[in-house]
């Protein structure tokens, strides 16, 4: 198990959650230039996640010899929370995508990352004993409402019934794998490979439906598969589960909401988007809540959380 500071574990889920928002761009790039659907590219992406992973571990001498030996309890419990990570990515980014089918972009970010956040609390504070206090719960709040001026700022939400139910079966799942990491913290890169690996496994049946292989320019959608993998994939899941080592669920859950805010960053420094006054002053509450979390938990945290 990785041993980190509370400082070092707020600093690695922080740089996940801005990787993490380099993956929407770099998925529409991969749709525009190779033509695959959006569980093809979530299937390439937990691929090229695991090899980097497996290479890193081969560069590195990361977890040699760990493949091998006596099967122990701990080798068994490690192995089924593996299997459940990625049973669960694979169930939420499929639900993800079934809901932006339904309800559009928008609705589906805004409901299934805000989302996440209260079951994650909620969750936390069932099983796992985590405490906010008023102002967890205050932070909370301003960073759902940030994200919602924020997302919807062009006041073209459209909402379904399936939509939202499909954003809050994704949302669950993601909360399941932030607290089921959080409750029992392992090897954090053996355990996001095996989850890659388990996902990845998951959706090929689908992904062999909708057609594995780039239909057009596969240089760039290579090069493109391979930073997915790297970057958003490889190094913020592996980030993200060691800092949930030490930061509580409900906090890893509300850094995680920049996300949005570093997607929106690169549409207008990359794309040349623009941000209306709502959206910029949503970006700012949120971030705003974050920082205020994130002081709240190098204060209060304590080892036995």
């Amino acid at each position: 198990m990785t041993h980190v500071s509370v400082r070092r574990g707020l600093l690695y889920v922080s740089i996940a959650a801005t990787a993490w928002g380099t993956g929407g761009a770099a998925g529409a790039l991969l749709y525009r230039a190779g033509g695959l659907g959006p569980v093809a590219v979530s299937f390439w992406r937990f691929a090229a996640g695991a090899m980097m992973l497996l290479l890193a571990s081969h560069l590195f001498g990361r977890g040699r010899g760990s493949a091998l030996g006596r099967i122990t309890p701990d080798r068994l419990s490690g192995l089924g929370r593996t299997v459940i990570t990625g049973v669960a990515m694979a169930v939420y980014q499929t639900a993800y995508f079934a809901a932006i089918a339904e309800s559009g972009l928008a609705v589906a970010t805004v409901v299934t990352i805000g989302a996440t956040p209260v079951f994650v609390a909620a969750g936390a504070r069932l099983l796992l004993r985590e405490r906010l206090g008023a102002a967890g719960l205050g932070s909370v709040a301003i960073a759902l409402i940030g994200l919602v001026m924020l997302t919807l700022d062009d006041g073209s939400a459209t909402f379904s019934v399936p939509g939202v139910c499909w954003a809050l079966v994704s949302a669950a799942g993601y909360a399941g794998v932030t607290l089921l990491n959080r409750a029992s913290a392992g090897e954090p890169y053996s355990t996001a490979m095996g989850g890659f690996v388990v996902g990845g496994l998951c959706l090929l049946p689908v992904a062999l439906a909708q057609g594995l292989l780039p239909e057009s320019d596969p240089l760039s959608s290579s090069a493109i598969i391979v930073y997915l993998g790297a970057i958003p994939t490889a190094l913020a899941y592996g980030l993200f589960f060691t800092g949930l080592a030490t930061v509580r669920a409900t906090t890893a859950a509300v850094i995680s909401l920049v996300e949005p805010v570093g997607a929106a960053l690169i549409g207008v420094f990359v794309l040349d988007e623009r941000l209306t006054p709502q959206a910029v002053a949503g970006a700012v509450l949120l971030l705003f809540a974050v920082a205020l979390l994130a002081l709240s938990e190098k204060k209060g945290a304590r080892p036995s959380a």
